[in-house]
């Protein structure tokens, strides 16, 4: 057995996506454990996936499947997905704090009643500063924690939820921490399925 602790640390840009094909081709032919924060790794090196948070499994299984389907917030967070946990109801899933989030059934929908999570990309969300009118059924109010650099677009982050936005976006609506704004995605973006 091979164990590799984050194998692309530390190392150039340009030299880790033919590292990344070496291991592939390498390991493809032995049992290893890879560990990695990084979720291209996880997706090129890995069949399954275990997600550990805080020392304990919160999420395990294939790798497709954990990644695009997340059930745990920290295993979204690898994904680069909001994740919202919540019961079905038949008005669609609600949060204990009352958040309603509507959004389309995957493939084996969720039961009314049993825990389900709504996931979408932080692409899909709009910031806006006040509440805007129209066809979106999905508005969370937010107070902006952090703005960070995400490749080629800034992440806004606040109330447990991401948005990528441009930076020309970020300068009009002068996003920044302490800055109250409201997120948006439309219930075509969101996916929703059970949460076991």
């Amino acid at each position: 057995m091979l164990l590799l602790d984050e194998p692309m640390a530390a190392l150039d840009v340009a030299v880790r996506p033919a590292l990344r094909q070496t291991l592939r081709r390498v390991l493809a032919e032995r049992t290893a454990v890879v560990v990695t924060h990084d979720v291209l790794d996880a997706l090129l090196l890995a069949d399954r996936v275990v997600v550990v948070e805080g020392g304990a499994v919160v999420e395990q299984g294939p790798t497709g499947e954990v990644l695009t389907q997340p059930r745990s917030r920290f295993a979204a967070e690898i994904a680069g997905l909001n994740l919202v946990s919540g019961r079905w109801t038949d008005d669609g899933l609600v949060t204990d704090d009352g958040l309603r989030v509507v959004g389309e059934s995957a493939e084996i929908g969720p039961v009314a009643g049993e825990p389900a999570v709504a996931v979408f990309p932080p692409s899909a969300v709009s910031v806006f500063l006040t509440a805007p009118g129209g066809s979106p059924r999905n508005a969370v109010a937010v107070t902006v924690t952090s703005v960070e650099p995400q490749a080629g677009h800034l992440r806004v982050r606040g109330g447990g939820l991401s948005a990528d936005v441009t930076p020309r976006s970020v300068a009009e609506l002068g996003l920044a921490p302490g800055v109250s704004a409201v997120f948006v995605v439309k219930a075509t973006e969101v996916t929703v399925y059970p949460r076991t």
